[in-house]
């Protein structure tokens, strides 16, 4: 069980992705000592979102207790406490914390391989709301779904959220066709050496903060060795490319940083 400190306000957060459709949804569980002594539990319920991935619920799980704390709506006012801790079984949430708040921001929210971070305009609401809620804002890991009681009240409460049937609506602008490989996307599956390849675009992510857009592609050049593979590339927004269409382009010579640099022509679907 972890240490909790009656002088802070500790929320227990989780996130939850379900496919088939995509969904995803958010738990909340603030947790303050009550005035007979003992731990007060208090859930704080959201509606799910269209389209999510299971990190931008984790992220999201946090942006929404600090709306609730921040605009008056929690179950607990944070005056007269310590500090606000957040426990989360995300590791993507507990050092994408650190590096929103001390990182990203001097590297115009890229990554050190040059890449845009991903769900940039998520980080940024979460750091916004951080600099208002007044008090200091610490994140704990808690090992999900063992010891914890609270962990697992906020992922039944998350799982509750993804199953409901008010949704809102998609966190980011995202297009998705399906494959027609079986092959699973592999980061870096594609060695970029400034070649000309047919791909067809499967997803379509626009991310303005770095002017640029996120495909998942798959290759179809039948006589490349990366036949069939899936992979991910950048594009400069306004790139003449849309995700469904299948298109000859030429690539970067970057691995690490891949991008298309040239759009040769459109193919028609055989």
């Amino acid at each position: 069980m972890e240490y909790i400190d009656e002088r802070d306000v500790n929320v227990f957060i989780d996130g939850s992705s379900l496919s088939s459709p995509r969904r995803g949804g958010v738990g909340i569980v603030f947790v303050t000592e009550g005035a007979d002594g003992h731990w007060r539990e208090e859930p704080y319920e959201v509606a799910g979102f269209t389209s999510a991935t299971n990190n931008q619920m984790e992220i999201q799980a946090c942006i929404e207790a600090l709306r609730a704390i921040t605009r008056g709506w929690a179950p607990v006012d944070v005056d007269g406490y310590r500090k606000v801790v957040f426990w989360t079984d995300s590791q993507y949430l507990v050092t994408g914390f650190g590096s929103a708040r001390f990182s990203w921001p001097g590297t115009r929210w890229l990554t050190r391989d040059g890449n845009p971070v991903a769900n940039t305009g998520q980080w940024k609401e979460l750091m916004r709301l951080v600099n208002r809620v007044g008090r200091s804002v610490d994140f704990q890991w808690v090992k999900g779904h063992k010891n914890s009681l609270f962990n697992k009240r906020a992922d039944k409460l998350a799982r509750a959220s993804a199953k409901g049937d008010a949704l809102q609506g998609p966190l980011d602008l995202r297009k998705v066709r399906r494959k027609k490989t079986t092959e699973k996307v592999q980061r870096g599956i594609v060695e970029m050496l400034g070649q000309q390849l047919t791909v067809r675009l499967v997803e379509e992510t626009d991310q303005p903060d770095q002017g640029l857009v996120r495909f998942k592609y798959e290759v179809m050049t039948k006589r490349s060795a990366y036949f069939g593979r899936v992979d991910y590339v950048w594009a400069e927004r306004g790139t003449p490319l849309r995700a469904g269409h299948t298109y000859r382009v030429r690539m970067n010579r970057d691995t690490r940083a891949p991008r298309i640099v040239k759009v040769l022509t459109e193919v028609q679907a055989q």
